[in-house]
């Protein structure tokens, strides 16, 4: 176990000296926020647009800093040997990718703190303290969903080929997840399947204070296995062990 936090430190203190990173999962979701965040007067998702916005940047920064940086970074990484070489170690078989899915959560809580604080004293949003709480955990844990698939991604192609399939399965599940606008029609029944949509509705439904369907909770776990299973799947394709 001190082996895992101890890489995972080393990934957290990286991820800090990289910009390109923090302003992808920190600026670029602030950034949105306080230009569109009260632009809208209507509601989203039977909430304030304010609110739902708030929701949706914290969750493109969560999940922007779970998939892409970590799938790209595992790709070139398992590229040069690192992997390799962590095997020389005593770290246990699954200490990279745990370490891997750590420092996901662990960097991503930076974005969705500061997007939630902007949508309190910016935004006017108000909530009760335990629905602030309970949004940020829902978004936090289920960027767990992206960090499985970044593994997967990671280990089963080179770099010149994960970083334009992440790009296009993160453009895929935000556009239909309603994390950029909220979508209706046929187009919004099919996004309603997304992990981006689950976490989202989720928390917007806490946010107004109505009861979560279950179907909803039990969708984001589907997700997890589900990506954890490609996750495991490209591990052992690639004859790796990690």
């Amino acid at each position: 176990m001190r082996g895992i936090l101890m890489l995972t430190q080393a990934e957290i203190n990286r991820l800090r000296r990289n910009r390109r990173y923090l302003v992808f999962t920190v600026g670029l979701p602030v950034i949105l926020y306080l230009i569109v965040g009260k632009q809208a007067t209507s509601k989203a998702y039977g909430v304030e647009f304010a609110a739902y916005y708030m929701v949706a940047m914290a969750t493109f920064g969560a999940f922007a800093g779970a998939l892409n940086g970590n799938a790209i970074r595992i790709s070139e990484e398992r590229k040069v040997g690192w992997i390799r070489q962590l095997r020389l170690t005593p770290l246990p078989a699954s200490g990279y990718v745990i370490a891997k899915i750590l420092t996901a959560m662990a960097t991503t809580i930076v974005s969705i703190v500061i997007v939630m604080v902007i949508g309190r004293f910016y935004g006017g949003v108000h909530l009760a303290l335990w629905q602030w709480v309970v949004t940020a955990v829902i978004i936090w844990l289920g960027s767990t969903i992206f960090a499985a698939l970044a593994v997967a991604i990671g280990y089963r192609y080179p770099p010149d080929q994960a970083q334009p399939i992440t790009l296009f399965v993160y453009l895929v599940f935000t556009i239909l997840g309603g994390v950029w606008f909220p979508l209706t029609g046929a187009l919004g029944n099919i996004g309603k399947a997304t992990p981006t949509y689950e976490a989202i509705k989720i928390s917007t439904d806490v946010i107004g204070n109505v009861s979560v369907p279950g179907y909803l909770i039990l969708g984001l776990f589907a997700w997890l296995a589900v990506f954890a299973a490609l996750a495991t799947l490209s591990v052992r394709s690639m004859a790796e062990t990690v």
